[in-house]
């Protein structure tokens, strides 16, 4: 391994740091290297503050930035936002050098930030471990070169492809899985259900690994089922947000603090737009069947994750989505958990 590559995964191993807690901007890592030697790193803590380039020059004097190389996973930014443009301040440092993983999809920077650091006379290298660095921020990647979410349909089914008895909540899957899942959530910025999900099951749809921004919960209600529910713990829960769709908006009245009410035609399309108007990077779709079909026939599912209990439900099961035309996944990987098995296969667009 050169040492462009060695110092840019010690970069990634720094933007992993800010897991959970960068939000809407990217997990980003930087090290400062002169004649070889580490002199500081940083990342992306916090949603707001200091980015990862500044973090790490913040800890050094003028004399050892002075000619030395930066890494940093993605492109500096080169506009005001809530912090100044790291750019800006690449150059003031008089860094020699900056290597750089990804060029950043975010309109606002995409080549701009590179271009601020050649204008200035600095060396810039491009590339090094790009696969890695967008695999890291690939939802927010996803997001700003589509104008939309990531979307992942996820189902816990049993063998005869069953997701529960009707009207009672069901448990298909083991604990290994529930804990997988509810860690799982975390990384999403959204979590979507039905109305007959949250009616039956009852959930509260909390993701398990600590952060400031958990993801919104977001129910699909077209005709307004819930609106006579206060006693749902979508509703009485107030530590997250909870976002209800809905066709018929004046059923509801007096809905918490922590709840928002969005209209919609009822299609997918708006929804998705609605969100991504929003700024929702990311929506794990939990269900039910007729929620993954809907998204399905949409056309705008990115991934399937799919858990599965070795059991039977019978004949009085309901069954889950199924699709009425084939499609073969090729990028797949599969997870034994316990006597569980979780299927990941990715959604190629054409």
């Amino acid at each position: 391994m050169d040492q462009d590559h060695q110092f840019m995964e010690l970069a990634l191993k720094e933007a992993e740091k800010g897991r959970y807690q960068t939000w809407q901007n990217p997990m980003v890592g930087a090290v400062i290297v002169k004649n070889g030697q580490i002199l500081a790193t940083g990342y992306h803590h916090h949603f707001g503050e200091n980015h990862a380039e500044r973090d790490a020059i913040s800890k050094l004097s003028p004399e050892q930035l002075s000619n030395s190389t930066l890494y940093v996973t993605l492109e500096p930014c080169c506009h005001y936002g809530k912090q100044p443009p790291c750019a800006d301040l690449i150059v003031a440092s008089h860094i020699k050098r900056v290597v750089i993983a990804q060029i950043d999809p975010h309109s606002l920077v995409t080549g701009k930030g590179i271009q601020r650091l050649k204008d200035a006379g600095i060396k810039v290298t491009l590339g090094v471990m790009t696969d890695e660095a967008t695999h890291l921020n690939e939802f927010y990647s996803f997001f700003y070169q589509h104008q939309r979410p990531w979307i992942t349909l996820k189902q816990a089914v049993s063998l005869d492809f069953k997701i529960g008895y009707p009207h009672q909540r069901t448990s298909i899957t083991n604990q290994t899985v529930n804990d997988k899942v509810h860690a799982e959530r975390s990384d999403y910025q959204a979590i979507l259900i039905g109305s007959t999900t949250a009616l039956v099951d009852d959930p509260t749809l909390h993701a398990s690994e600590p952060s400031d921004f958990p993801p919104v919960r977001v129910v699909l209600d077209r005709q307004g089922r819930l609106a006579d529910r206060s006693d749902l713990r979508l509703f009485s829960d107030q530590e997250v947000a909870t976002w209800i769709f809905t066709k018929q908006p004046e059923r509801f009245s007096s809905l918490p603090d922590h709840v928002k009410l969005l209209q919609t035609t009822g299609d997918i399309s708006d929804i998705v737009k609605q969100l991504a108007d929003a700024g929702i990077q990311s929506v794990y779709v939990e269900g039910g069947a007729k929620i993954h079909e809907a998204f399905w026939q949409s056309g705008m599912v990115d991934e399937l994750l799919a858990y599965i209990s070795p059991q039977f439900l019978g004949q009085n099961g309901i069954s889950a989505f199924m699709p009425t035309s084939p499609y073969k996944f090729n990028d797949v990987s599969f997870q034994q958990l316990a006597n569980n098995i979780r299927i990941e296969g990715k959604i190629t667009h054409v």
